[in-house]
């Protein structure tokens, strides 16, 4: 406290304090992103591991399972993963207002909204094979993605349960016990897909159901987590009626974040898609599946720590700190840049031999190698977007963050990613330029809201969204 009895505001404050707070801050983050990232890796490896065990049998079920898989993604996960974002700003808000009843109720309501999602979901998933038929795809593979996207239908449900009971915990800073049941689900599924594919008749479709047995058996490990265990005894009373009001006001954050989440992802499948009609398609197909499935394993590590910045922001922010938030956009802004640092420095001394994980091809081998650097480059903005994006969950700018995300992809970095490529004959390269051009955008216009917000307005909007500590839930 100054000589005058005013506090100063939080950064600007005696050095050895804000070292101290900034020290304290980062060991925050880091304790939140770590199990974060060992989540977001184990959880994105079950698709990896089936396809993997799928690749055994031959490369017609490798390619209809890497189809089907892609399709499953872009038709379904993806949308769901994007709707139960919006518990980032609701639970994490709550849970720093420390309305802790209200946690579970918004957890339920997440939930129920989600199954009902995932019923029109599934039928698309049922109808694959003439959906992949009608934008003439090979009927073969067709058929065979068709079935496995099939036995895939049960996952899409345990997929949304799943995300809610990530985000309820992840809210709390309970983030070690979803980091384990993960890694227990990981082991399991290993032996589901030697089982099913390998030792039974079920082959590639036994992959699939693997998928489903897997996640079905993580939502139940969470299940019994929350249930019994003592740190959820405040958030967690039992399910309530009230779960089933204001689906209304849920649906206006949850909506826009789905519409966030894959407004980018779906701008690398759709340039992936029309990389098969340059010339050359199947090298040009291959070198940016390479691309896209390395710059997919790092996003892991930008999601978790994305998810700390959102966790950090939210809790802080329903508390009523405004400045500390601030902090903590600062922190984690700093952690993905030194992140970003460590990815470009080693992909950029692993390009001439990355492709050969991949492909005995030289010339595959050869093109990956001179694709790594734009690689880089889009992995080092990837980090960034990630927080940003991160911060925008914490504070509930889903609606914006869905708009800058389509005017970056859909405006600038889809439309001269093929100008690029098939204008001027770059190739695939001009395709990927595409989408470090939209991520450059993405992360400016983050950056902008970011720098230009007004912390306190922040924390009273947060006060609004999750209500007053006097307020009762009904039973």
């Amino acid at each position: 406290m100054g000589s005058d009895g005013v506090t100063p505001p939080l950064l600007i404050t005696e050095p050895n304090t804000t070292m101290m707070r900034v020290k304290g801050e980062l060991k925050k983050q880091l304790w939140l992103s770590a199990p974060l990232i060992g989540v977001s890796l184990l959880q994105y490896s079950l698709q990896v591991i089936s396809v993997m065990f799928v690749g055994h049998l031959g490369s017609l079920p490798l390619s209809a399972a890497s189809i089907a898989t892609s399709f499953a993604s872009v038709t379904g996960f993806t949308f769901l993963l994007g709707t139960a974002s919006a518990l980032e700003t609701l639970c994490g808000q709550a849970y720093g207002a420390k309305l802790y009843g209200k946690l579970g109720i918004q957890m339920q309501r997440a939930m129920f909204v989600l199954l009902l999602l995932s019923i029109p979901l599934s039928v698309i998933w049922f109808n694959t094979e003439r959906i992949l038929v009608l934008v003439h795809q090979n009927k073969d593979i067709s058929s065979v993605a068709g079935s496995y996207a099939r036995y895939m239908i049960p996952s899409l449900f345990a997929y949304g349960l799943l995300q809610c009971i990530n985000r309820f915990l992840q809210a709390q800073n309970n983030v070690f016990p979803v980091f384990v049941c993960s890694g227990i689900t990981t082991g399991l599924h290993l032996l589901l897909c030697w089982l099913f594919v390998l030792k039974t008749s079920l082959g590639y479709r036994g992959a699939a159901l693997a998928i489903s047995i897997s996640y079905w058996f993580n939502v139940i490990l969470l299940s019994c987590y929350v249930k019994f265990s003592a740190s959820c005894s405040h958030s967690w009373t039992g399910f309530s009626k009230e779960a089933f009001h204001e689906i209304y006001d849920f649906s206006k954050i949850a909506f826009p974040s789905a519409v966030m989440v894959c407004l980018e992802l779906w701008s690398f499948e759709l340039l992936v898609l029309a990389s098969g009609l340059l010339p050359n398609p199947v090298l040009e197909t291959s070198v940016l599946s390479i691309c896209l499935n390395t710059s997919l394993t790092i996003w892991q590590v930008s999601v978790g720590l994305g998810g700390a910045a959102s966790i950090r922001v939210s809790n802080e922010l329903g508390a009523g700190n405004p400045q500390v938030a601030k902090l903590a956009v600062y922190v984690i802004v700093g952690i993905a840049v030194a992140e970003g640092i460590v990815v470009v420095t080693v992909l950029l001394s692993v390009r001439k031999v990355l492709g050969r994980a991949f492909s005995s091809d030289p010339k595959i081998i050869a093109y990956a190698a001179s694709m790594i650097p734009i690689v880089a480059c889009g992995n080092f903005l990837d980090g960034l977007q990630c927080v940003l994006s991160g911060v925008a969950r914490g504070c509930g700018w889903q609606k914006i963050g869905a708009c800058i995300n389509l005017g970056s992809y859909y405006l600038v970095g889809v439309p001269l990613g093929l100008v690029l490529g098939f204008h001027f004959h770059i190739g695939g390269r001009g395709l990927w330029l595409g989408i470090v051009t939209a991520l450059a955008v993405q992360v400016l216009g983050l950056s902008l809201v970011t720098i230009f917000t007004n912390w306190d307005k922040e924390a009273k909007k947060a006060t609004n969204r999750v209500g007053d500590k006097d307020d009762t839930i009904p039973r």
